[in-house]
């Protein structure tokens, strides 16, 4: 590995784990824009994963007096079980065109909101909606990498504060991504040259972490809200032009 190689890597872990320490996911969007410049494209999905998984632990645990553990267990008692059923579908249908359409799908949706001078909220659904939505993020992780959308945008509906919208996103896609780690480790899919890589990642990802917490707690609920739709955004346009001929 060049020092040239490492510094682009590292910095790409940086900014991926200050903006999973802000907004609370957001890892693979950051990081991938970064490395897919400079790695193989088989180096780089497991080292998202790798990085997600250790920024989103740093946070929460830092976090972990303030959040609502309550909202997150029906999620996760849906989503867990989602992750196979998910996996199943791959001989079914093309991820990439379906990650096409999720893209078009945050665009408008991200887009429109950003639009409105008030935020919509829904109150209804209850615990038996938010194992529904769960369902749906493990099964769109198990396919297609995507498990963080569905939650992200029911949270940033139900009117929760940022914590408790925090609480839930960020403890599902930490549990989801480390159960896809585990996946990737029993097929083999991290290498040693993954794990060096790694190495190089971790003290940017813990870092970048750190400050993005740092930051989360001056911003406000309404500005915690913005910031999430423009993430959204961002993830909505990467996909769809990574699926353009």
């Amino acid at each position: 590995m060049t020092p040239d190689l490492a510094l682009i890597v590292a910095a790409g872990a940086g900014l991926a784990g200050f903006v999973a320490g802000l907004a609370g996911f957001g890892t693979g969007l950051v990081a991938l824009g970064v490395w897919l410049h400079v790695l193989d494209p088989l180096l780089a999905a497991p080292l998202v994963v790798i990085c997600a998984v250790v920024g989103h632990f740093q946070s929460l645990w830092s976090l972990r007096r303030r959040l609502v553990w309550s909202r997150l267990r029906p999620f996760l008692a849906g989503g867990l079980p989602g992750v196979p059923l998910g996996t199943l579908l791959l001989g079914l249908l093309d991820p990439e065109v379906f990650r096409g359409l999720v893209g078009v799908f945050l665009l408008v949706y991200a887009g429109t909101l950003l639009l409105l001078r008030q935020m919509p909220v829904l109150n209804f659904g209850g615990r038996l909606a938010d194992a529904a939505v769960g369902l749906g993020g493990g099964v769109l992780g198990g396919f297609a990498g995507l498990s963080g959308p569905l939650p992200t945008i029911w949270c940033s509906l139900k009117g929760w504060s940022k914590d408790e919208q925090r609480s839930v996103f960020q403890g599902f896609n930490l549990s989801i991504l480390s159960l896809a780690l585990i996946s990737q480790a029993l097929g083999g899919v991290v290498t040693r040259e993954v794990l060096l890589l790694g190495l190089v990642c971790l003290p940017a990802t813990s870092l970048g972490a750190w400050l993005g917490r740092c930051s989360y707690d001056r911003i406000d609920d309404r500005q915690f809200r913005r910031l999430v739709l423009w993430l959204l955004l961002a993830s909505g346009a990467a996909l769809t032009v990574s699926n353009l001929p």
